[in-house]
């Protein structure tokens, strides 16, 4: 599918966008983030998403952090074969590895899943070239069916370590003052993410990312009309330092660098049936991206119930609730084919966007029905605008 969004210097790629089991038209869950400094975040890894991941511009040497929304396979079988394919193409020999450290990959999601890449990569007696490490999400109570011990699984961590495992770590939910819970995954220089919980058939989340904001841009015209020259003295003012000419002239960043440049907010979610739960993790200002399965149309909105999935319809009207800027759709029923299909008869995703379309109408929220390998590019702009 062509790309309709303009360029910027972040990147989601869409490798899988169908429910339940890949098909010759669709392969399952799983979406790349591709920042600005060329590391990539995967949220999901259904089965193939390997294969997948080769078809588009996209290196998966630079995947450093894997959230995983839920633990049904159709968003987690591809995650072993896709840490050993990363392992195999890391291209550096054993010295330079030694010489270097190793590369540390991330993985963030719900309590269990630790075992699982344990299990997966231990009976297989697979090694890795680089080292991973575990952050398992502790559900609440809320996010357990009533019939949840009737099928009893071991979800704790095991005592031991694969060869390649780094210690992780066990997030348990914070409470705020209004009772609403979220769970705290890293905060750096650049981003801050954190995971809320969703209604679904089994744990799921969200996950809610912030970059932060950079510095405005430099007037490097003003700068010599003052009387300094380029040169270090530049970063610092650009850190948000005053400095001194030598002529003594004091220079505040103020006086020469332009408005904070906002940073991206972007709300990923996981297989659900209502995302209320998460919503106030989004800040007033309402976010960039909102990516949100819509499993099925509008008619079939008790069967989307009994399978713990949504709407096109109930996707739009989360995207109303937090202020999404653009509504980006997926997890679609096999039932629904691709737009440019040649069958005529065959119901598609059309009609999925055209009623999250019509939910919108009277806002400016920007919707669309992903595809596989379906690109959009998050403008340096301060909206996103669809040709």
């Amino acid at each position: 599918m062509p790309n309709n969004f303009r360029s910027s210097s972040m990147k989601l790629y869409f490798l899988g966008t169908g429910s339940s089991y890949p098909t010759r038209k669709r392969g399952v869950s799983s979406a790349a983030l591709q920042l600005d400094d060329g590391n990539v975040w995967l949220f999901d890894c259904g089965e193939g998403t390997q294969i997948q991941a080769q078809k588009v511009t996209l290196s998966r040497q630079k995947i450093n952090k894997i959230f995983i929304t839920h633990l049904h396979g159709d968003h987690l079988f591809g995650l072993p074969g896709l840490l050993c394919t990363i392992s195999s193409q890391i291209g550096l020999s054993e010295e330079e590895l030694q010489k270097k450290g190793a590369p540390v990959v991330d993985l963030y999601g719900p309590q269990g899943l630790r075992r699982f890449v344990y299990n997966s990569l231990s009976l297989s007696r697979s090694p890795l070239l680089f080292k991973y490490q575990v952050h398992e999400l502790v559900p609440i109570k809320e996010q357990y069916l009533e019939d949840w011990d009737q099928w009893v699984v071991d979800h704790s961590a095991p005592s031991v370590t694969h060869l390649s495992e780094l210690p992780g770590s066990l997030i348990h939910p914070v409470e705020d003052s209004n009772g609403n819970v979220h769970w705290k995954l890293f905060d750096d220089d650049n981003w801050c993410a954190v995971a809320g919980w969703i209604h679904h058939r089994v744990p799921s989340f969200g996950f809610v990312l912030n970059q932060k904001g950079r510095p405005g841009t430099l007037d490097k015209n003003k700068l010599i009309e003052l009387g300094l020259p380029p040169g270090p003295l530049y970063g610092q003012l650009k850190k948000g330092k005053a400095v001194t000419t030598e002529e003594g002239k004091l220079i505040t960043p103020d006086m020469v660098v332009g408005s904070l440049i906002p940073g991206k907010s972007l709300v990923i979610l996981g297989d659900t049936r209502d995302a209320s739960p998460l919503a106030h993790l989004v800040s007033d200002r309402g976010c960039d991206v909102l990516i949100h399965e819509a499993t099925y149309d509008n008619s079939l909105k008790e069967k989307a119930a009994e399978h713990g999935h949504s709407t096109s319809g109930q996707a739009a009207e989360f995207a109303k609730r937090i202020n999404a800027k653009v509504l980006l759709l997926n997890h679609f029923s096999q039932r629904y084919g691709q737009v440019n299909e040649d069958s005529q008869d065959e119901e598609t995703v059309a009609v999925l966007e055209r009623e999250a379309l019509e939910a919108v109408e009277g806002t400016s929220i920007q919707v669309k029905c992903t595809e596989d390998l379906f690109t959009y590019e998050l403008p340096i702009a301060s909206r996103e605008v669809m040709k």
